[in-house]
């Protein structure tokens, strides 16, 4: 018969190694949400139908999944038409967020997407009717210094950094949207309507764009290759093991690591293709300010959450 001390201690090494797993799964999903920006650029069809396949696809994806998971498709007619407005606003972000690639490059993009949490941080006291916090405007300050060396050193792709922080904004926008949505229905559910909603809204677009030609085009061998890593492994895939590690990591954790997403991103680009990755200074230098902020006002945020926990314990 096993001694309680020997059960209780293959107990810590299994939640030890599920901490160790679940970490790494975490990176992996940082790495592989990076790479879609790579994808983006390699893929040679128009930012619009690049959404259009790739919501087509996790669309498809998600919908194996709530089956296989025995999950209910059933919402209310208002949580569904909320849910494909939403998804309306996701289609619209990744256009812009392929589109700035297409027209700048992906450090663009990448850079340019960490401001993320500056539109989050006003957006939000906007829809949940709270104060804006004095610490936010203060990094929302700083973050815009880091805008403007990006500005200032890389005038060149004026056109791709505005529309890349369109796509950051509209980031910023379904996140707040999403919260909100969160409390009624499950996280695959809520992707699954909102692929329906942003699928059908291109569509719309694609055929009265088209003049009655042929408004998508086929994609070759190798974007249809593209696509399909970008839909099933960097959507869907990448979506569903982010839920399952945060049965053992905190969101806090989750979130904060994400953000590391522009620095894999830049990295693999800089690597893969070389010399039209290659930024001046001043933009590393307001990217890294953008980045320095967005973690330091995340752990800012966990510390403070933390006191007032002991606070309120001590009570």
């Amino acid at each position: 018969m096993l001694k309680p001390t020997v059960i209780f201690g293959s107990k810590i090494r299994i939640l030890e190694n599920q901490l160790v797993s679940s970490h790494l799964k975490l990176h992996l999903i940082v790495l592989i949400y990076g790479f879609t920006a790579i994808l983006g650029k390699l893929i040679t069809l128009p930012a619009t139908q690049l959404v259009w396949y790739r919501m087509l696809i996790a669309l498809v994806t998600f919908y194996i999944f709530l089956k296989w998971r025995n999950t209910s498709l059933r919402v209310s007619r208002s949580q569904f038409l909320k849910l494909f407005g939403i998804g309306f606003i996701v289609a619209l972000h990744w256009i812009a967020f392929f589109g700035a690639i297409k027209i700048a490059n992906v450090s663009v993009a990448l850079g340019c997407l960490a401001t993320t949490t500056l539109f989050t941080s006003f957006l939000e006291p906007f829809f949940f009717r709270k104060k804006i916090n004095a610490v936010e405007v203060i990094i929302g300050l700083v973050i815009i210094i880091g805008l403007y060396l990006i500005f200032r050193f890389e005038i060149r792709y004026l056109s791709g950094i505005l529309v890349a922080l369109s796509a950051a904004f509209l980031a910023g926008l379904f996140s707040v949207l999403n919260k909100k949505m969160i409390h009624h229905h499950k996280a695959s559910l809520i992707s699954f309507y909102e692929m329906a909603g942003g699928l059908s809204c291109i569509t719309v677009y694609l055929f009265f764009s088209g003049w009655g030609n042929i408004p998508i085009s086929m994609p070759k061998p190798m974007d249809f290759i593209y696509l399909m890593a970008l839909g099933v492994i960097c959507t869907a895939y990448a979506f569903a093991i982010q839920i399952n590690i945060m049965k053992h990591l905190s969101a806090y954790i989750v979130a904060l690591t994400i953000n590391l997403e522009p620095v894999y991103g830049i990295i693999m680009a800089w690597f893969l293709f070389g010399e039209t990755e290659r930024m001046t200074h001043g933009f590393y230098a307001g990217t890294t300010i953008i980045l320095i902020s967005v973690l330091g006002f995340q752990l800012y945020h966990y510390y403070q959450k933390r006191r007032f926990r002991k606070l309120k314990s001590n009570q």
